[in-house]
């Protein structure tokens, strides 16, 4: 934590400008910025490539394809981890939230299998010190599951949860308000005939009838009172945006309608959607695009969702698309607000007293390569 960093000849994106300059940190933050080169030995020579804050990844599912790399396998917990911490910085990623599911639409799937050692592992590699991203946890809560509140208080003391979540997948509303994408996902996924397909919609269902409410109501009082940040996910209609305002939620998550977006902002709360969604065009659900919320000034945080790489990708498409974003405006969404939401002060943008979470990012034109990336002043990637 005592290093010095110096870098020169770095095109710097701050909040509100890009200066050809120097930065210079010390002890992981950053003490000083200046235009024009700096003469100091040892100073790292950026050669014109862009220098931007740390990204803050607010949701990503990344941890579970590592546990579970091809169905029916399960991996090394520790090299899971760290598999997935490394693919994190290699994105610029410095600060991570990891969302692990509490409760499942599948009885005995992988993903609850393998939810202790998850978090349990999470915490020990980290402890230990071989993080090269800071990893945090985000509770993705689906509310329809009978066991859901268990799960919950079972692991919401946990020190590093920061994040969580109410979601419900049930079929017919929310994200799967199209029930043919809901089909096409899951039959796809598990394998499903047409015939064990109907009977899982069915029973799904019932069990969002009978719990979601009640679960749902549960959660957000239970996290009132602590230090946790609440997000709704998928909401659809102005109903769901107005149930979330009165649990005190503070972010919506991947809203599926411009309307629901739009109420969500009016009551004061960020709006989050994936950045698969704007690199690839749009939702794979069927549903509302980033990009469209982004032209109607209704979206505040990117997140890379299931591909670390989209989230830098994304916002240099805001910044060379048809919306023409200045820079540091299309970084916002994936730096400075992520960490304004998550009330992480320190953090997200490129200023004197900030931590030093820098990303050396040279910008081809069609997409951007992270070349290096510092966390608090000391090169991980």
């Amino acid at each position: 934590m005592n290093e010095e960093l110096i870098l020169t000849n770095a095109r710097i994106v701050t909040e509100t400008e890009v200066f050809t300059g120097s930065l210079h940190a010390m002890g992981g933050r950053i003490v000083a910025l200046a235009k024009g080169p700096s003469n100091v030995p040892g100073a790292v020579d950026c050669a014109g490539d862009y220098v931007i804050p740390g990204l803050v990844e607010l949701h990503t599912d990344n941890l579970e394809k590592h546990f579970t790399p091809r169905p029916g396998v399960r991996w090394h917990s520790r090299s899971a981890c760290l598999s997935h911490d490394a693919q994190m910085a290699a994105a610029g990623i410095t600060t991570v939230y990891d969302a692990v599911s509490l409760g499942d639409m599948i009885e005995g799937s992988a993903r609850q299998a393998n939810l202790e050692a998850m978090i349990h592992t999470l915490g020990e590699v980290a402890d230990e010190g071989w993080f090269r991203a800071e990893h945090r946890l985000h509770l993705r809560c689906e509310v329809s599951s009978p066991n859901i509140l268990d799960s919950f208080n079972g692991f919401v003391t946990d020190k590093r949860v920061g994040i969580v979540s109410l979601m419900d997948h049930t079929p017919g509303q929310r994200q799967f308000v199209h029930e043919d994408k809901y089909r096409e996902y899951y039959m796809g996924k598990y394998g499903f005939n047409a015939e064990q397909m109907e009977a899982f919609t069915a029973k799904q269902q019932a069990a969002s009838a009978q719990y979601s409410d009640p679960h749902r109501r549960a959660i957000a009082a239970a996290c009132q009172g602590r230090e946790l940040i609440l997000a709704t996910h998928d909401d659809a209609t102005s109903d769901h945006v107005e149930e979330a305002a009165g649990l005190g939620i503070h972010f919506s998550e991947f809203p599926t309608t411009v309307a629901a977006a739009k109420e969500s902002h009016q009551r004061g709360m960020k709006v989050l959607m994936g950045a698969p969604n704007l690199v690839r065009g749009g939702s794979h659900s069927g549903n509302v695009s980033a990009l469209e919320l982004a032209q109607k000034e209704c979206l505040d945080v990117l997140s890379s969702d299931y591909v670390p790489s989209s989230l830098i990708h994304a916002a240099f498409m805001l910044h060379h698309g048809e919306l023409g974003w200045d820079l540091p405006a299309a970084l916002a969404l994936v730096a400075k607000n992520p960490a304004d939401v998550a009330g992480l002060a320190d953090r997200g943008s490129i200023d004197v007293g900030k931590r030093a979470d820098l990303v050396r990012v040279a910008d081809t034109g069609d997409m951007p390569v992270v070349r290096v990336v510092w966390r608090q002043g000391v090169r991980v990637s």
